[in-house]
């Protein structure tokens, strides 16, 4: 149980970093260009919501299989 842990751990660490390299670099989101729009929203604006609920939701996968994290211990 503890390697399948650490294995998902380190699958969220590579999420989170290729999520912000290429959420919040020039790499997707040119400079200057806001076209097209949708609800009047640009969607480099899009983007960036659907890559903080990502990253919400790797934040509590990741604190929930921390390899740090043992569930299964009684408090003393």
């Amino acid at each position: 149980m503890k390697k399948r842990s650490v294995t998902y751990w380190r699958i969220c660490i590579v999420t989170v970093l290729v999520l912000v390299i290429l959420g919040y670099t020039p790499l997707i989101i040119p400079k200057g260009i806001y076209k097209p729009m949708l609800f009047g929203i640009p969607y480099t604006l899009w983007l960036d919501f659907l890559v903080t609920v990502i990253l919400v939701v790797l934040t509590y996968i990741g604190a929930r299989v921390h390899p740090g994290t043992d569930t299964n211990e009684e408090d003393q």
